[in-house]
């Protein structure tokens, strides 16, 4: 009877794992789901005009966001990726909007004063600001997935052991198996990708495994029509650029 108790116990837990039950599958969100969220009157107009660029229900179904989890949204400027993540969450899950002391003061404060207005009056309920450095965000292996939107190549162009003791700093904040969504601007090898405000994929994928990370890569925001040789913000492309998105996995 004992060993029969046994059997059936075992049999139960793997049933569970292959259905999702047990690994929080069942929990997660599909693109439907996080469209359906952040559609209709719950953005502002501009806000939604991007989503065709971003594809933001894509982007978050492939880095396996779920109900309940908390997320936090690293260098998060103005707010649009936290204000779809606290949408898509809704009342089951927690925002963290971080930006740096230097985001705040960019452009005379302008990402500080959007993201006050974006949050006024109790508007997303479940977002919480930091505003620190990376080494501040005061997160010890609390988050279940983070995402860095159009930054890494900053600090990357700057200095590229900057980028990878930020990747370091975010991973600190994840819990295991946490993930990490990296989107930025792809450039070309023999570009000034500074200058563009672009960096190559596999740098950042460089980047992402000396900070301890094993990296999935996706073409959901990928663009042929971008031949990497104009600045991001050119009429013409801005908004459409050709980037590439990477799912880091702490390890």
């Amino acid at each position: 009877m004992k060993y029969s108790l046994l059997r059936i116990t075992a049999a139960f837990i793997i049933a569970l794992i292959v259905t999702g039950t047990a690994t929080g599958a069942s929990d997660a969100l599909t693109a439907d789901e996080i469209l359906a969220a952040i559609g209709g009157e719950n953005r502002t107009s501009g806000d939604s005009a991007r989503d065709a660029g971003r594809k933001p229900a894509q982007v978050l179904e492939f880095l396996g966001l779920q109900k309940g989890m908390t997320v936090l949204d690293v260098m998060a400027s103005a707010g649009w990726y936290t204000e779809v993540l606290a949408l898509s969450l809704g009342e089951s899950g927690k925002v963290h909007a971080h930006n740096t002391p230097g985001m705040l003061r960019f452009r005379g404060g302008a990402n500080d004063k959007a993201l006050n207005a974006r949050l006024a009056d109790g508007r997303l309920a479940n977002v919480s600001r930091i505003n620190s450095d990376f080494d501040g965000m005061g997160l010890n292996s609390e988050v279940d997935l983070a995402i860095t939107a159009l930054n890494v190549h900053d600090i990357y162009n700057r200095d590229p052991e900057g980028a990878v003791q930020m990747l370091r700093e975010i991973k600190s904040t994840l819990k295991p198996g946490g993930i990490l969504g990296v989107i930025d601007h792809n450039g070309a090898a023999e570009a000034n990708n500074a200058g563009l405000h672009r960096m190559l994929e596999s740098q950042a994928i460089e980047a992402a495994k000396k900070a301890g990370f094993a990296v999935e890569t996706s073409d959901i925001l990928k663009n042929s029509a971008d031949d990497h040789t104009k600045m991001v913000f050119a009429g013409d492309i801005r908004g459409k650029t050709d980037r590439f998105l990477l799912k880091l996995t702490s390890r």
